[in-house]
């Protein structure tokens, strides 16, 4: 796959695309229309997708009285080289319990946690879908659910992995399907052919939603501090093309 092999050529500690490359080259999408959502399924590989890709969004229809149900596809436990002091568990419990105080900084508290084994969603990906059909089914069928998922194309094969269960989740449904990017913007540039920018919709934020994501975001010690000789996951530079004013979905 282009963008999982794009990534790769591209590690984290290369900075990737900076922010204000994105910001002075990047091109405008039409605003996101979500005239109708009764409820929003945001689906996450890792106890942090959901508040990296589309926190802030998820937060506002919190806010507004939308009820939004996170569902975390793995515990997150492979992100660190397990040690003598800290085993994979014991990682996996930190990142639960990041996620989860993470989403009480937005007001979300339906949290679904189905602990798929983190770099090995591909694997489980028919388990996946059958997983996300029962969550699905049970806030209910048709358009005015909305799935929110990781892009297809995002190139982190746990995230692009979700994203095709979730597709297919949402066709057995009958839900509206939204993509958000978080890696991307890491790997792409401006105009990328890699990308259907086409399909791009923006997503703007007001005070208090930026506010909120940025607590939230505070909250993943885990991920945005350096462990042993280990960098950051979420180095600065990779926050800052996610705490934007505004997020993107593709339709």
């Amino acid at each position: 796959m282009v963008s999982v092999d794009r990534f790769a050529e591209r590690p984290v500690a290369q900075h990737g695309t900076p922010e204000s490359v994105w910001r002075e080259n990047g091109p405008t999408y039409p605003d996101l229309v979500h005239d109708g959502l009764a409820h929003l399924v945001l689906v996450a590989p890792h106890p942090d997708d959901e508040v990296l890709g589309l926190g802030g969004w998820a937060s506002m229809l919190a806010a507004s009285g939308v009820p939004v149900t996170v569902v975390a596809v793995t515990d997150g436990g492979a992100s660190h080289t397990p040690t003598p002091a800290r085993s994979r568990a014991d990682l996996e419990a930190v990142r639960r319990a990041e996620s989860a105080s993470a989403l009480v900084d937005l007001g979300m508290v339906d949290i679904r946690r189905l602990s798929m084994p983190d770099g090995q969603v591909a694997e489980h990906e028919r388990a996946l879908v059958d997983a996300l059909v029962d969550v699905l089914d049970t806030v209910g069928r048709g358009t005015t659910v909305w799935c929110a998922t990781t892009l297809r194309g995002d190139g982190h094969p746990d995230h692009e992995a979700v994203g095709r269960a979730s597709a297919a989740a949402a066709s057995r449904n009958g839900c509206t399907l939204v993509e958000y990017p978080v890696w991307m913007w890491h790997w792409a540039e401006p105009g990328d052919e890699a990308v259907d920018w086409e399909s791009a919709r923006t997503i703007t934020l007001d005070a208090d939603a930026i506010a909120r994501k940025e607590v939230a975001v505070s909250r993943f010690v885990s991920q945005t501090t350096r462990d042993g000789n280990e960098d950051e996951i979420l180095p600065p530079w990779v926050l800052e093309r996610l705490l934007r004013s505004h997020e993107t979905v593709f339709v």
